[in-house]
């Protein structure tokens, strides 16, 4: 498999991080056409990303296997196959000294979950993010998860939602931010329905608003937003990095198979506007009566 790799206005540098600089990047993959396949294509993705240079590689939602869409075959949920899988890409990125998340799925107490597996440089799994807040569309494929936490990797601190959840529900990645992170990834699902628009642009108006969402994400928080999808034909969203002013630092051309390199700088990402959230709770305590 050969990336094709895009670059932010700040990737020319030297790899390796700077003070404040992380390097991240996000697998802007093909669909998998076999659940095997989806993990040789991560192993590929992880060295690609490493020669990059970078710190951390994020993948689509449910890389591995595969996204439960209708009209894709996905071998069915079994937890012998995924253990095993987790264990090879874990031990890829310990290799590459390459962090990941991993879009995923996982089975607990009989039930499929949504999730990210989020490894460590050195190949140790530092924990799940399951997907919360489903789609009305996934409530018979996925069971909702519980609960929500930041990670750290060296001086990067970062939460994951995932699809769905940073489209419609901006109070996950405001949580994410106000305890500690400094960037949200979003491994996301996004493919061509008959009829729908086919941007070449990002955040063209005549599109839907979910490109738009990503850039609201950052700014609603000041920190980075990184959306990554899969890479297909006609697709209304592509991957992108937005920075914590709510500008667009870079996409990926839509389509396009490949990774997507940027590098972040942590002193921007100061969750400014997260911390000055006054929720409705505090403010209905202080209130007064007519």
């Amino acid at each position: 498999m050969r990336l094709t790799k895009m670059r932010s206005e700040l990737a020319g540098r030297e790899a390796g991080t700077e003070r404040g600089q992380i390097r991240i990047a996000l697998a802007n993959l093909a669909f998998p056409t076999t659940a095997d396949d989806s993990v040789r294509r991560a192993e590929g993705a992880i060295a690609a990303a490493a020669n990059e240079g970078a710190d951390v590689v994020c993948f689509p939602e449910c890389y591995v296997p595969g996204y439960r869409a209708p009209g894709r075959r996905v071998a069915a949920p079994e937890g012998a196959f995924l253990e095993r899988a987790w264990s090879v890409i874990a031990a890829a990125a310990g290799r590459a000294k390459t962090a990941v998340v991993l879009g995923t799925e996982r089975v607990a107490d009989g039930q499929v979950l949504a999730s990210a597996l989020v490894i460590d440089k050195d190949g140790r799994a530092l924990g799940f993010q399951d997907k919360v807040q489903l789609d009305p569309s996934e409530e018979n494929i996925y069971a909702h998860g519980r609960g929500r936490r930041v990670f750290q990797v060296g001086a990067l601190r970062f939460g994951v939602v995932i699809c769905h959840e940073g489209w419609r529900y901006p109070e996950t990645v405001r949580w994410l931010v106000r305890n500690g992170a400094h960037a949200v990834f979003h491994p996301q699902f996004h493919e061509a329905e008959a009829g729908g628009y086919r941007p070449t642009r990002f955040c063209d108006p005549a599109n839907s608003f979910h490109e738009k969402a990503v850039l609201c994400r950052a700014a609603e928080n000041t920190c980075y937003f990184a959306s990554v999808n899969y890479a297909s034909e006609g697709s209304p969203t592509t991957s992108a990095i937005a920075r914590p002013d709510g500008t667009l630092q870079s996409f990926q051309p839509y389509g396009l198979e490949g990774l997507l390199i940027g590098d972040i700088d942590l002193t921007l990402a100061t969750g400014l506007l997260a911390a000055r959230y006054r929720s409705v709770e505090s403010d209905a305590a202080g209130g007064s009566g007519l």
